[in-house]
């Protein structure tokens, strides 16, 4: 069914954001302070609020996606918000979203906060996917209309933990990340084709090591990291040697160095014989 829809914020992912709520059928109210991002949403049928609460007022969903949280403050500090439901759609960090959760509650709204796992070309396309958390009444509400989206995934009453898992996956990927371009600059040092290496050789690898880690949640869980396979002084032998083969080949091992750091430094406390899981403990 139809819903009436504010989205605050037209960059990007906010103009994505509302292009997806219409293309489903939606009737959507835009804002945004510059007025001329507004065109092509209104071209194809969205309505341009001249002010943020013009925009709040037409809709009981208003969806920001803003610059960071301080603008959101700005945009709505004048704003009534009762009988609102804000959908904070902003980046941020979880200490940032309780503190919005307090400040909207105190002004009439149900309050969500939103961890976005896409990029603006994936919204309203399989794989993408939003974190949810904050109100429970309110994500059942509208939950129908925010699957428009993204595949939405509530986790939860406390505000913070959508930014905070988001934040947790967003490291999962810089350390892939991390890993893919320090292994890069090894093979790119021999003249080794890189597409070739990475997808031959590479993908296949992490795909395997991917698969141990719900075994290693489990370890951590249980606060038992005893390994039969490849302990502590192994990993640390192996870095050690990984960092001079990157000397050695004129390259930069920086992305590894702190990871050989945290392993040294527990194997230093006589804790070699633990897996590569007990690092969590060096970093609580």
């Amino acid at each position: 069914m139809p819903e009436n829809i504010s989205v605050l914020g037209l960059g990007l992912m906010g103009s994505a954001l509302a292009d997806a709520f219409l293309t489903a059928g939606h009737r959507v109210t835009v804002w945004n302070r510059t007025p001329g991002k507004a065109d092509p949403l209104v071209a194809k049928g969205a309505t341009a609020a001249a002010t943020p609460a013009e925009a709040v007022e037409a809709s009981p969903l208003v969806i920001a996606c803003l610059l960071d949280y301080p603008s959101v403050y700005e945009v709505l500090h004048e704003v009534s918000l009762a009988g609102r439901t804000l959908a904070n759609l902003t980046t941020g960090r979880p200490a940032e979203a309780r503190e919005a959760a307090s400040w909207a509650t105190e002004r009439g709204a149900d309050y969500l906060d939103g961890g976005i796992m896409a990029v603006p070309h994936m919204i309203a396309k399989p794989g993408a996917l939003i974190l949810y958390s904050g109100s429970g009444a309110a994500f059942d509400r509208h939950e129908q209309a925010l699957a428009v989206l993204a595949e939405p995934r509530y986790v939860g009453e406390d505000p913070g933990m959508a930014p905070l898992l988001d934040l947790a996956m967003l490291t999962g990927m810089y350390g892939q990340m991390a890993g893919f371009l320090e292994a890069a600059v090894m093979v790119t040092s021999a003249k080794y084709p890189l597409k070739e290496f990475t997808t031959n050789l590479l993908i296949p690898w992490l795909n395997a090591m991917a698969a141990l880690q719900p075994a290693w949640a489990e370890k951590i869980e249980a606060g038992d990291h005893r390994t039969e396979v490849s302990n502590l002084e192994i990993n640390r032998a192996g870095l050690e040697n990984l960092v001079r083969a990157f000397r050695e080949q004129g390259v930069k091992p920086d992305l590894l160095l702190p990871m050989k750091t945290v392993i040294d430094q527990r194997v230093a406390r006589g804790l070699g014989h633990e897996g590569l899981s007990g690092l969590v403990e060096e970093l609580s």
